[in-house]
């Protein structure tokens, strides 16, 4: 199909979408010292907004942050991304790459791993480079558990260590409430925790096996299966995640779920007025941030021939 991409040849804007973990199973860890996993995943309309700008006549990367608590080295995962894409390319180019955050970080709904995807995304387009989703899914995977899904988001089936990535229809359309504590839980923390305080791993269940096979699901579908195996054990350690999911069902939310390994919850409305007076009540509370945002639809438009609605290039 046409690329209805927009920009020119010096600069693209990318519009990076956060995630929600609508199923999480944590399974074995793996020889590499990861975990195996079993994901639903699906994007909602809270984005970053990147962009890149390319120079020609230099070699230097640099990077800029609306968030001063953010670096803008190579510890950040889109330092790392530009990087490796002209490493691997073999592109000696400058760049200067701009982020504009409205993502939390550290809060479970992969604003990092989506800003690496939108960076691979958007020099896949200023360069020219031609990458189908798999081969960028394949560089992201180098960066990040999270990194491959949002090359076939908005929804898909997450397994393996984040690399096998089956696109799903998610029919009809639902709003989401993010409520996000005030406070970061650390990723390595949140799994060495599991590891050490659970007593077994858990097998899948039928109805969770049965969703592999499936290229389409319904939200009533989905809701009477969501779970996380991170959220009984995070509920322990900071109460408050439990507190928010209790308001968030008062509130009037089909489902509440702790998205990734936290710390924010989420809650599954069926439409905008309700979940608006859940994010006023829900947010007031000192120190959290809440958002009222719908799941990303099926009819955004496809940005790359590629892609289906993860990423906004334009």
């Amino acid at each position: 199909m046409d690329n209805p991409v927009k920009g020119n040849d010096r600069e693209v804007r990318v519009f990076a979408p956060a995630k929600v973990n609508l199923i999480l199973k944590v399974l074995d860890r793996r020889p590499d010292g990861y975990h195996n996993l079993w994901s639903l995943m699906q994007t909602v309309e809270l984005e970053d907004e990147l962009q890149v700008h390319l120079r020609p006549n230099s070699t230097e990367l640099r990077l800029y942050c609306d968030d001063a608590a953010l670096p803008t080295d190579g510890r950040n995962l889109v330092f790392r991304a530009a990087s490796l894409v002209l490493e691997r390319t073999n592109q000696k180019v400058g760049l200067d790459i701009r982020i504009a955050k409205r993502i939390p970080v550290s809060a479970g709904l992969g604003g990092g791993s989506s800003d690496a995807a939108a960076t691979i995304a958007g020099l896949n387009r200023l360069l020219g480079l031609g990458w189908s989703a798999g081969e960028m899914a394949r560089v992201g995977q180098a960066l990040g558990s999270d990194v491959p899904f949002f090359f076939f988001a908005p929804c898909a089936l997450v397994r393996g260590r984040g690399e096998e990535v089956t696109p799903l229809t998610l029919t009809g359309e639902r709003w989401v409430v993010l409520v996000h504590p005030g406070f970061p839980i650390e990723t390595r923390w949140a799994y060495e925790r599991l590891t050490s305080t659970r007593k077994a791993v858990m097998p899948l269940s039928t109805m969770l096996s049965r969703i592999a096979g499936k290229k389409a699901l319904s939200w009533d579908d989905v809701i009477p299966l969501m779970e996380n195996d991170f959220e009984e054990m995070l509920g322990q350690t900071h109460g408050v995640l439990r507190e928010i999911k209790t308001e968030l069902l008062v509130e009037g939310a089909d489902a509440a779920l702790l998205s990734g390994s936290g710390a924010t919850v989420f809650g599954v409305f069926r439409d905008e007025a309700s979940a608006v007076r859940a994010r006023a009540s829900v947010g007031r509370a000192s120190g959290r941030r809440a958002y009222a945002v719908r799941s990303s639809p099926q009819s955004l438009r496809r940005q790359e021939s590629f892609s289906a609605h993860a990423l906004r290039v334009g």
